[in-house]
């Protein structure tokens, strides 16, 4: 009697085993869909979006928030099985962090394809104006309705368009002037002067004032003007600091004598500096130059489908 009860137990033993082993292999294949990197404004895993459709879309998101301040964003997966679209969303928007940090205006449209899910999920900060049933009328009235005949661009647009509309009408913090380091090319011509004038102009405050003082003086003057011309005050310090830069190593390589290329008391000679300037230059995009301002989500917000 012992024994079959012994023999019992290990059979009973050896199932249980089996059962938590094929569990434990079958789990990773449910596993959650990974957050996607924020690359963007819009990012779209989906290729659903053209290329023009994405850069125009993104545009209208860049030039509201530099006029409202909020922050906006559209994303598009695939499926956002095994989890819901909620569970998905929130976990988006705290890895995002999209609207500024204890103002909180962000909100973003999440679209489950394969899923036929959507989600408009909205920070702290504009539960008031973008409410809950706001979010679903935007849903169910403007974006489902040219999702069913596939018009997912006119859909996700017409949704941001309302989207907006209502957060204008939500009293928030004036956005704080900023400068966008992202655009590069808008940026070129001011270096290219900064360049030119530490060198140039430079070499006769430098030979007036000494290597120290002569810098100084070069980078304060490109400074004023930098803030007299474009307004921006950060803009202005990080370009004096380059002029400064530029020139006290222009006034180094002068002092080594005629070989540089470059005489003593700073002006150029028949030779050429051996150096030169290289970069890369940047595409007019959000690519690498967007990210969330520190915003902070709670739930607030509505699902829907089509």
């Amino acid at each position: 009697m012992t024994a079959r009860v012994w023999w019992a137990l290990s059979v009973f033993s050896s199932f249980v085993l089996a059962v938590a082993l094929l569990f434990a292999f079958a789990l990773p294949v449910h596993a959650d869909v990974a957050v996607p990197q924020l690359t963007g404004r819009v990012v779209d895993q989906t290729g659903t979006l053209s290329s023009a459709e994405i850069a125009t879309l993104s545009q209208k998101l860049r030039d509201f928030e530099n006029r409202k301040g909020s922050q906006l964003a559209v994303l598009i997966v695939p499926t956002t099985q095994p989890e819901t679209i909620e569970q998905f969303s929130i976990r988006v928007a705290e890895a995002w962090k999209i609207g500024r940090k204890k103002v909180d205006d962000g909100a973003i449209l999440i679209v489950a394809k394969n899923d036929r899910h959507l989600r408009i999920e909205v920070g702290y900060g504009l539960e008031g104006a973008l409410t809950d049933v706001t979010s679903r009328r935007i849903i169910d009235e403007v974006i489902t309705p040219k999702f069913r005949t596939g018009n997912f661009s006119g859909g996700i647009s017409d949704g941001v368009d309302r989207m907006m509309r209502v957060i204008d009408g939500e009293p928030l913090p004036v956005p704080s002037p900023t400068v966008s380091f992202g655009h590069l090319d808008d940026l070129a011509p001011v270096f290219l002067v900064t360049l030119f004038a530490s060198i140039g102009v430079g070499g006769v405050f430098r030979a007036m004032l000494g290597r120290l003082l002569g810098s100084l003086a070069t980078g304060g003057i490109i400074a004023a003007l930098t803030w007299l011309i474009l307004g921006s005050f950060t803009l202005a310090v990080a370009v004096g600091v380059l002029g400064f830069i530029i020139g006290f190593i222009a006034d180094l390589f002068s002092a080594m004598g005629p070989s540089t290329g470059w005489s003593r008391g700073g002006s150029w000679s028949s030779g050429s500096p051996s150096g030169g300037w290289s970069g890369g230059s940047s595409s007019d995009s959000d690519s690498g130059s967007f990210s969330g301002g520190g915003g902070s989500f709670g739930g607030g917000g509505a699902s829907g489908s089509w």
